[in-house]
């Protein structure tokens, strides 16, 4: 049932991802807000199964690896749900959408930047636990671990206000679908990783 939860994690990861993707490129914001969560439920798998995977001596990195997943995880589902409940179903003072509504890189946005700067962190964690045995090992634990260094990006660019409201939509897309591209073949190497644990 372990291999299985990572196998399935894995596998929902991409799917999520595809969605979220496909809803950038179309423009539907409120596809990419739901599969977003969805990324991030299927991420806690994941992290957690490489934290029960790992070797006794790499348990601590899974460990560690897990509760970033878990703060990461609590971060995105009060972002994307607020985007759709609240600031979708409400008419917002003017002060409220500046602030919730993520489309105006306020509040919220920073917020969800935050997030993904715990998420590097828990990519990090999580390659430090990879043993490699096959050139598909290596290329994960090196996806993992160089993931981590997005962590700067997103911790630092929210205090220095990269992003407004006028700021042209297709770079913002344009660095997401390379993420989305990346974190693909994260997903798909955990699950051939997971496929092949012994449990």
């Amino acid at each position: 049932m372990n291999k299985k939860i990572g196998v399935y994690g894995s596998a929902a990861n991409f799917i999520a991802i595809l969605c979220f993707a496909l809803s950038m490129l179309f423009g539907f914001d409120y596809g990419s807000y739901f599969s977003s969560m969805f990324i991030a439920f299927s991420f806690v798998l994941m992290m957690c199964g490489y934290a029960y995977f790992s070797e006794k001596k790499a348990k601590l990195s899974g460990y560690v690896s897990a509760a970033f997943a878990a703060i990461y995880t609590a971060i995105i589902l009060l972002v994307y749900f607020a985007q759709l409940t609240t600031v979708r179903l409400n008419d917002l003072t003017q002060q409220a959408t500046v602030l919730l509504d993520f489309q105006q890189y306020g509040l919220l946005f920073n917020y969800d930047l935050l997030g993904y700067a715990v998420m590097s962190l828990a990519t990090f964690f999580a390659g430090l636990t990879v043993k490699p045995q096959t050139k598909r090992d290596k290329w994960l634990k090196y996806l993992l671990v160089v993931h981590g260094v997005f962590f700067i990006s997103c911790l630092i660019i929210p205090m220095f206000e990269v992003f407004k409201a006028d700021s042209p939509t297709w770079i913002g897309v344009a660095v997401l679908e390379f993420w989305c591209l990346y974190f693909c073949c994260i997903s798909i190497l955990s699950f051939l990783h997971f496929s092949n644990c012994k449990e």
